[in-house]
């Protein structure tokens, strides 16, 4: 993943969390939740590592963040042939919970295909959008979101998955905000 994809990232992150108070584990599991390919948003890290491991036997990487000691960033490569070549996954995660995760990688262009229709099939259809090179489709259930983004880069198709757990993000912003109006008393 390129760093600006991953800089665009983690400034979503960073927007999405709103001012307000609760951990992000009070964050109740929900079966309904939006996936790609067996991985969720809003799922614990031990449960990735677990679905990482069992795609390819590859290892969850994960460093914990120098200035949020709650917060994991993690990443992996998987060479699963159901995602059409090597995909590296990137992950986020807030007191062992996934608000982040991005599958991305090079795609053969019936394999985009694939995974745009499976999504549909499974979410409902939506238009495509452009912006710039850039093409884009996005779903939105339950305070969650999955954005599936493609581009052609030097005649090769690049496509993402984005899973997003606006819960995750709303309770650590909540929390964030309560220490730091603590620490001001």
């Amino acid at each position: 993943m390129s760093r600006s994809v991953r800089i665009a990232l983690a400034v979503a992150v960073c927007l999405a969390a709103g001012p307000v108070a609760a951990s992000a584990q009070a964050v109740a599991h929900d079966t309904a939740s939006l996936e790609f390919r067996g991985f969720h948003a809003g799922d614990r890290l031990a449960d990735i590592a677990s679905r990482v491991e069992q795609v390819d036997g590859a290892k969850l990487r994960c460093e914990r963040a120098k200035v949020d000691r709650r917060i994991n960033e993690c990443r992996a490569t998987l060479t699963d042939p159901d995602f059409g070549g090597p995909v590296e996954l990137w992950l986020s995660a807030i007191d062992s919970v996934a608000s982040v995760v991005t599958l991305s990688g090079e795609v053969a262009p019936d394999q985009l295909d694939q995974w745009r229709s499976s999504l549909e099939a499974r979410y409902g259809r939506v238009g495509a959008k452009v912006q710039g090179p850039q093409w884009m489709m996005q779903w939105i259930r339950q305070d969650r979101m999955l954005r599936l983004t493609w581009r052609i880069d030097h005649s090769t198709k690049v496509a993402s998955v984005a899973l997003i757990d606006g819960r995750v993000l709303d309770a650590w912003g909540r929390e964030r905000a309560r220490r730091a109006a603590g620490s001001r008393s």
